[in-house]
């Protein structure tokens, strides 16, 4: 042997990580390639030659099992290296509803195939983001090749909107569990996160069993009664017997009541604002969350009385514009037009909305703005904008409480507070007398108010309608 390879060999002998750092450079640089990367139980097992090279200090001759060590680890890991399935060998697909609810669970089933030889364990994960919580989030499985795995989660939306899932994220443990890869198998699917749509099936169900006041909505005394006659239809057992023609049930000796309509269909025109203001988060939905849900359940009320709907959204410019139309199926054009609407950290044009609302809404109408008001300059542009139309329109000013605000008031025990929350409660306190006076300003310029929280605005949205409805203001 040449005295420089002897030199060389000896070097290595005597420094046995250096020698192991040599053998394995290589291994995971293959390994890297591949989206391997390696399990703990191969860095314990890489220790072993440590432990060894301590007895070198009594014994160099040991110096030669090492080396015999390192090898036989290498080769292991090498072997081990390649028994991890590849990403070309899985295929997945996912079941499930492209239409979600904004807030409401939806199950989700992942099919994973293995299609090759070997028997692998995995770990299989959604490629879903981070306004998605999911329950379970991830499922360990066993996967026979060839051979398949099912799936199944509940999944629920944060956050309306379109969201694009492209891959489903497979861990693979190697056959001695020394290695971990992390494959991306393609399985695009699109997910269209509505606002929440169960409310309207709710709605129905308490409507025809007359049990609205369960949603929070109260019976409004109406003056007056609309009987323009619209159809004749079978009776049901909610009906009442006044409405039944005795005469067209003896011709077709099933029982029959007549319909009665509203005299005119009238007409509701959302102004929905998608600004700064709008941002903030009550409960687990944003400001502008409850305002599109509590929009979406009052245009199906109306439609479904006869009303026609439009809705603008806007924030530093016109975001979306759907002119009024009547019918029930017009729910899905406010639907389509309102689930991907974002609030934007951005001053509103209230000047821009009014003037595109002037230009295409001729007719009279019911202008319900839905905002908020923390400072004097939106306070003032509402107030311009919204008692200037209180002759050719009928404003309604829905402002939004911030419930935060309004803890400090009353929730505090002047008698045991401190320093510091009296300073609080003496601040909120003045800013809710402010958007007092801002309400009042409004109602003495003709102008409808509404002063909510979030949660309740649906109910009270609702409420307000049917009392504009019975007291025939509109």
């Amino acid at each position: 042997m040449p005295d420089w390879l002897s030199q060389t060999f000896d070097f290595l002998v005597s420094r046995p990580l250096v020698l192991l750092t040599m053998l394995a450079l290589p291994l995971f640089a293959v390994a890297r390639m591949g989206n391997v990367y390696p399990h703990r139980r191969l860095l314990y097992l890489a220790m072993l030659p440590l432990m060894v090279s301590i007895a070198m200090v009594l014994n160099p001759v040991i110096g030669w099992y090492l080396l015999v060590i390192d090898i036989v680890i290498v080769a292991v890991a090498l072997f081990d290296l390649f028994s991890i399935v590849p990403a070309k060998y899985f295929d997945a697909r996912r079941t499930s509803i492209h239409i979600a609810s904004l807030g409401k669970p939806h199950d989700v089933e992942i099919e994973l195939t293995n299609r090759s030889r070997r028997t692998c364990m995995v770990r299989i994960c959604d490629d879903l983001p981070d306004s998605f919580s999911t329950e379970p989030a991830f499922t360990d499985a066993r996967i026979n090749g060839p051979g398949r795995v099912r799936f199944s989660y509940r999944c629920t939306p944060q956050q309306r909107g379109r969201e694009q899932l492209k891959w489903v994220h497979v861990r693979v443990d190697s056959r001695l569990k020394l290695w971990r890869a992390f494959h991306k198998i393609p399985c695009p699917w699109t997910f269209n996160v509505y606002p929440d749509m169960k409310q309207i099936t709710e709605y129905d169900l308490l409507a025809r069993t007359n049990r609205l006041s369960l949603l929070g909505m109260r019976r409004s005394r109406k003056i007056g009664q609309d009987n323009e006659f619209e159809r004749l239809r079978d009776y049901t057992q909610d009906d009442n017997f006044k409405h039944i023609d005795w005469r067209t049930t003896a011709r077709r000796r099933k029982l029959t009541v007549r319909d009665y309509q509203a005299n005119q269909s009238q007409r509701i025109m959302f102004l929905i604002d998608c600004g700064r203001m709008m941002t903030g988060v009550s409960g687990k939905l944003t400001m502008l969350d409850h305002s599109l849900n509590a929009m979406l359940m009052l245009s199906y009320v109306a439609l479904k009385q006869g009303d026609s709907v439009g809705m603008i959204s806007f924030n530093d410019r016109i975001c979306n514009f759907t002119p009024a139309r009547s019918g029930v199926n017009h729910i899905n054009r406010l639907l389509h037009a309102s689930y991907d609407q974002q609030a934007a950290f951005v001053e509103s044009r209230y000047d821009e909305a009014f003037l595109h609302l002037r230009t295409n809404c001729l007719k009279r109408s019911l202008v319900v703005l839905i905002t908020n008001v923390i400072d004097e300059i939106n306070s003032f542009q509402i107030r311009q904008y919204l008692t200037a139309m209180s002759g050719r329109h009928l404003p309604l000013g829905v402002l939004l409480k911030d419930r935060d605000l309004y803890r400090h008031v009353d929730e505090i025990d002047p008698k045991t507070a401190h320093a510091s929350e009296l300073h609080h409660a003496a601040a909120a306190t003045d800013v809710i007398t402010w958007r007092q006076s801002v309400i009042r300003d409004l109602q003495h310029g003709g102008a409808l108010t509404l002063d909510v929280y979030p949660e309740q605005l649906t109910s009270g949205l609702v409420n307000q309608y049917l009392d504009i409805k019975a007291r025939h203001l509109l």
